[in-house]
This record gives C-alpha cells, structure tokens and sequence, in this order.
C-alpha cells in the first residue's frame, strides 16, 4: 500500500476544514436574514483580495507580461463559479448536507488530474465513487418526500462547485510552477474579486441598507471564508498536492455534522431541529464520503 509522504504544514487543512464550517454556518445565518448570494460573493472576494494583497507588494517582479495573466484570470473565474454554487446549495439546503457531499470533491481532483496526464482511473476510485453514491442516498435518508427533492437541489448544486472547484484547484496546481505562489495568487484573486462587480445589478439591496446584525454575520462568515480559501489555495500552491490537500481537507464533511448537532444554536440554525435519526444517518453519510476518500490514498 501505497502512503503519502505529508509535510507538516499540510496540517493546514485541517485548521481550514474547521473555519469553511464555521464560516458557512455564518452565511448561512446572513442568508436567512435576507443578505443575498451576490452580496455574500461581493464581500467574501474583496476580503479575499485584501488578505492577499500585502504578499503582492512585498514580491519581486514575476517576469511575466500581461499577456500572461490570462491564466490567474480563468483560474479566477473557476473558483468563483465554484463559490457562487456553493453560496446559492447553502442558500438552499442545510451545511450538514453540503459540506460532506463537497467531500466528492477529492474524487473529482485525483481523477481531473489524472486525466491531464492520459493514464488510467485506479479500480479503487471507482470503488470511492460508489461510497460516494451511498453517501449521497444516506443525506436523502428519513426526509419528507418534498423536503427530499429539496435536499436533490441542494446536491446539484454542491455538485456543480465541486467540479468548477476541482477545475481551479488542478488548474493552479499546473499553472502556479511557473509563476510561485507570491505572484500567481494575488493577481488570481484581484480578478477574482473585480468579476463580483458584474453582481452589482443583481444585489436585493445596496450594501449600506444592511444593518449591524447582517454585517456581523456576513464580515464574519466572510473574513473566515477568506482565511480557508486562502489556506487552501497557499497549500496547493506551495506543495503543488491539490489531491492530497483535499483528502485532508474533507474531513470538513464530519466536522460540519458535528458542529451542527453541537453548536449549531449559537448561529440559529434550523438544522438543531433535526430529529437524531436524520442526523445520524447524515453522519453515517459524511463518515462513508471520508471512506471514499480514503480510498484515494491506497
């Protein structure tokens, strides 16, 4: 059997898995005051880029022209397509069902990058997908059949950020060698954060209508947002593993489970509410998307 060889640093998923749960628990509880998605991206992108920025100014010249920046600029675009499905799944369903079914993602990652180098899928990542399979059917267990067809939206979507996420992620892993992640991420993310302009005619309202209470929850959910996405990326960027890092980064999937049964109150968050048959069938779920992960790595 085959181990990775993980550097300590990549320890870095790990503290990111606990604030993308904690950060989405935040936006959740904006949206149900009424922030809308494109408010949510708008924000989360400009702190994004301000977090980035200063690593810009300290670093030599890339070397590159500007014809190069097409790359971080498509790279851009791929993770905001993925963090705008994202945004409207937790708009719509419940962070103890995106969170593990964004546990898919690992499997999409391996196989993308696989793909760009013409070899073959391993046998046990088919075995992974049908663990995912199982996952996906156990998140639908004990639910009314009208609230089921509401968790199969919730999945779509999820299922669309995964694959735009996975498509950033293999995409930066390849184009970041050339550039070094000083001058490839924050340009990437400068674009990523002028894209959000483009929500401006589609807010619900202006930012400034927003009072206190919203911007706790949104700058919150934002600032952390930031601060895993970042993560991530600097993981990926730096130790160029997109797999690895997303293997460890899925453990997100049981933390979400966890924290919602645990401390889900503190945010408001229906999902308390539950019944403990539904949410341990859920853990039971997110507990079989970890296994498929595992899978990966023999």
């Amino acid at each position: 059997m085959r181990r990775l060889n993980l550097p300590l640093p990549l320890l870095i998923p790990v503290v990111c898995a606990f604030t993308y749960v904690v950060s989405a628990l935040m936006l959740k509880r904006a949206s149900a005051l009424g922030v809308d998605v494109w408010r949510i991206s708008f924000v989360a992108n400009g702190v994004l880029f301000l977090v980035f920025l200063p690593w810009w100014l300290i670093q030599p010249a890339s070397g590159h022209g500007w014809v190069d920046y097409w790359q971080p600029a498509f790279n851009a675009l791929l993770f905001l397509g993925g963090q705008v499905f994202i945004f409207f799944a937790l708009q719509e369903g419940d962070v103890s069902v995106t969170t593990p079914v964004m546990g898919a993602k690992v499997l999409l990652v391996a196989l993308l990058s696989h793909l760009l180098r013409a070899g073959d899928v391993p046998g046990q990542w088919w075995a992974g997908a049908v663990l995912s399979t199982a996952a996906v059917a156990l998140l639908h267990f004990g639910e009314h059949p009208l609230r089921r067809a509401h968790v199969g939206r919730t999945v779509g979507l999820v299922g669309m950020s995964a694959l735009s996420f996975s498509l950033c992620d293999v995409v930066l892993q390849k184009w970041v060698v050339a550039w070094g992640s000083g001058s490839y991420l924050p340009p990437m993310f400068l674009c990523s954060a002028l894209y959000t302009f483009v929500f401006i005619p589609l807010f619900r309202a202006p930012l400034r209508t927003m009072d206190r209470r919203a911007w706790l929850w949104v700058g919150g959910g934002a600032a952390l947002l930031a601060v895993t996405n970042g993560g991530i990326a600097l993981a990926i960027a730096v130790w160029r593993t997109a797999t690895s890092v997303n293997i460890i980064y899925s453990i997100r999937g049981l933390l979400s489970v966890v924290l919602v049964w645990t401390i889900g109150h503190w945010f408001s968050s229906a999902e308390q509410h539950l019944s403990p048959r539904v949410l341990r069938a859920r853990f039971i779920g997110a507990a079989c998307m970890l296994g498929a992960i595992v899978l990966v790595l023999v």
